[in-house]
């Protein structure tokens, strides 16, 4: 059986400019935990995760952005917490994840806390270019399994909406997983259904192949405007992925040796000329990364040094921070044959 993740489970932004902005944001992922059952001393920790990413933001970058939502795995109920800003970076990173040392200081004993109170904890940061800090706390302890495959994936409307037109999903199940990234034509709620139906074709076929996906949700998205779509299976038996595209979702597989997807051109539901399987290598620790055409195209994390080898949250953090055009929707999936290097998890 395979368990489904997705663009469906809202994921909440907090633009990170005053002190009210923290509080916001704390508030925000103590709601998040009640809704999902969490004790009070799990929800406490949360709360003092949120407070010490929110103001480490102010205090050393003057701005950013804290993310926070239901945690994009399909192994256990859990909670994300990306926080992001520009700001100077951290100049010695490995004393500043001391517990206890806090160079601005802050009540939660600084950025060591951070690392001391989650589940899985990973950081990304140059200096002079900002920070991306990535916390998951899970409702149970210990953590559950994992599915196979680590996910992360952000994804924001255009400036002025409230519904994404852009979506995504991650099917993951024992012999492998799939994947999906949908940007519904144009914008708004119309785009957003299109994207919708695009995922509801993948929750309907769990397992399906990347190329019957494409067909499927063809035919689940003539009543819509139709969209951009890549689709792929992972099969971990076989160490391959077998990848879909139609319209302008750009993606790549690297494991060491990068290697750039290719789409057909058309619109899903109403001009899908060609459907194509390319198959490729996809071994444990290999990565995926696909994304809409909010994304800038010519990033290449050749320019981050070590950032290839760090948690898919924290990559598609980086990417959408560094490359959204912010004149459309902007999705960025990233995932990761589990196995390799999963971040500094305590």
């Amino acid at each position: 059986m395979e368990t489904l993740i997705s663009s469906r489970t809202p994921q909440t932004v907090f633009a990170i400019l005053h002190a009210s902005d923290v509080s916001a944001a704390r508030r925000a992922g103590q709601r998040l935990a009640d809704s999902l059952g969490y004790t009070e001393t799990r929800a406490g920790q949360l709360a003092l995760i949120i407070t010490e990413a929110a103001t480490n933001i102010l205090k050393h970058a003057g701005e950013g952005e804290v993310h926070i939502g239901p945690a994009q795995s399909a192994s256990g109920i859990g909670i994300d917490v990306l926080a992001m800003d520009k700001g100077p970076g951290i100049a010695d990173l490995g004393y500043s994840l001391i517990d206890g040392v806090s160079t601005a200081g802050t009540a939660g004993t600084g950025l060591g806390a951070l690392r001391r109170l989650s589940d899985e904890f990973d950081v990304y940061s140059e200096h002079g270019k900002g920070a991306v800090f990535f916390m998951r706390l899970w409702r149970d302890v210990p953590p559950p399994e994992h599915c196979g495959l680590d996910v992360g994936a952000l994804w924001v409307p255009m400036a002025g909406e409230e519904d994404c037109g852009d979506g995504w999903a991650v099917s993951c199940g024992r012999h492998g997983a799939s994947l999906l990234a949908a940007d519904g034509l144009g914008h708004g709620p119309e785009a957003a259904k299109a994207a919708n139906a695009a995922i509801g074709a993948l929750e309907a076929r769990p397992g399906i192949e990347a190329g019957e996906l494409m067909h499927a949700a063809n035919d689940a998205l003539r009543i819509t405007r139709g969209a951009a779509l890549a689709t792929a299976r992972i099969d971990y038996r076989s160490d391959e992925l077998r990848f879909a595209g139609v319209g302008n979702i750009a993606g790549i597989v690297t494991d060491g040796v990068r290697r750039a997807l290719v789409s057909h051109n058309g619109i899903v539901g109403h001009n899908m000329r060609k459907v194509q399987e390319f198959t490729l290598p996809f071994p444990v620790g290999a990565l995926c990364i696909l994304h809409s055409d909010g994304i800038q195209t010519q990033w290449d994390l050749g320019r981050y040094p070590g950032l290839e080898g760090r948690s898919p949250a924290l990559i598609a953090a980086v990417l959408m921070r560094d490359y959204i055009r912010r004149r459309d929707d902007a999705l960025v999936l990233v995932v990761r044959r589990h196995g390799a290097h999963r971040g500094m998890d305590r």
